[in-house]
């Protein structure tokens, strides 16, 4: 298939990192990456070349590995096209993203059932929920390929290992399986419905509910918060903490829950509250500054949503959303991700 000559230019001007992947890629694009070719296709959209954009798109979703980005490509060609049999095939995805819901709330049907376990026994014996090490040789386990997973699984269900028993089962069923536990009840009794479903929805992208997590970055605890944020976390309680402490998982959600307090002063939708959550409020508030971010137009919110540069925060936005609407039903709070999405270009509806 040729290429556009004057999406070629433009992009040769315009999107230097996308140059050479683009102008010394044969004709085919055979070695063109799926996200390349996603990103070529959001770029001739802004440039109103929707024939071109649906070319990229296809290729974006023949050749992503993973179903969310498959998902993503088919979201695109939709909003390109406005043949309904995108939404279908989002409709038939296995995976529960922004993309497979949105598609849903457009079609008029309900939300795919999702998994939120029931277990009575309290707690497992062998196993230190609150120490890393133990987290780090059951991890080894669940990936060295040397244990049945569903067998692993049983032995640490429980309420106490609940984070650790729906990663085993995930893992185990190729994440057809789509799990949202829901532990530490008692913590957020106190809670608004919302504030409950937002600390939900992040510790279930920041640990899946492990209480000993460490991330690359020495994020801790299943809220992952960073070690200079602790800190003057605790300087502001006026509290001597040390940072171990944020392996009870009741500490990291009472944590969570005053740094929550503080974003949502600052920004008025969960979205951005995510994306300053992950990648921080001084990089959320700048790019909401920009000209067209977030503003009413073509494509938009979307086409805001997927150019963020910052690409941890771009996804875990997405993610996050997507958890705080699943949540939010399942605490009893009747929610659709689209209508939540289209307010995020009306800032002036809210404080």
């Amino acid at each position: 298939k040729k290429f556009d000559q004057s999406i070629r230019i433009s992009l040769s001007e315009n999107l230097p990192k996308l140059r050479r992947s683009l102008l010394q890629a044969p004709a085919s694009g055979n070695k063109i990456k799926a996200k390349t070719h996603f990103q070529l296709g959001l770029f001739a959209l802004e440039k109103n070349k929707k024939d071109i954009a649906v070319i990229y798109f296809g290729q974006a979703r023949k050749k992503a590995k993973k179903r969310r980005d498959k998902d993503q490509a088919n979201f695109w060609m939709y909003l390109a096209t406005k043949e309904r049999g995108y939404l279908q095939n989002l409709v038939n995805s296995h995976d529960v993203n922004m993309y497979t819901l949105i598609a849903r709330d457009l079609l008029k049907l309900r939300y795919p059932k999702t998994i939120t376990p029931r277990i009575s026994r309290s707690k497992v014996y062998h196993f230190d929920v609150i120490n890393p090490i133990d987290w780090a040789h059951l991890k080894k386990k669940i990936f060295s390929k040397d244990h049945d997973l569903e067998e692993l699984a049983d032995r640490y269900k429980s309420n106490e290992t609940i984070g650790h028993y729906t990663y085993i089962k995930a893992k185990a069923s190729d994440y057809k399986e789509i799990y949202y536990p829901m532990p530490y009840r008692k913590a957020m009794k106190h809670m608004s419905k919302e504030r409950q479903a937002l600390i939900y929805a992040i510790a279930r992208q920041e640990s899946r509910f492990v209480p000993a997590s460490v991330s690359r970055s020495f994020a801790l605890g299943m809220m992952q918060i960073m070690p200079f944020l602790i800190k003057d976390i605790a300087k502001k309680r006026k509290e001597y903490i040390d940072l171990d402490d944020l392996f009870n998982p009741y500490k990291a959600i009472e944590y969570a829950d005053f740094h929550l307090n503080y974003l949502e002063k600052w920004l008025y939708h969960p979205l951005f509250v995510a994306y300053a959550y992950n990648g921080g409020i001084g990089f959320t508030r700048n790019f909401l500054k920009k000209k067209n971010s977030f503003k009413p137009g073509s494509y938009q919110p979307y086409l805001t949503m997927e150019k963020i540069k910052h690409a941890e925060a771009r996804e875990y936005g997405k993610r996050v959303l997507t958890n705080y609407v699943i949540y939010l039903n399942k605490l009893g709070k009747p929610t659709r991700l689209l209508p939540l999405i289209k307010e995020s270009t009306h800032p002036e509806k809210f404080r």
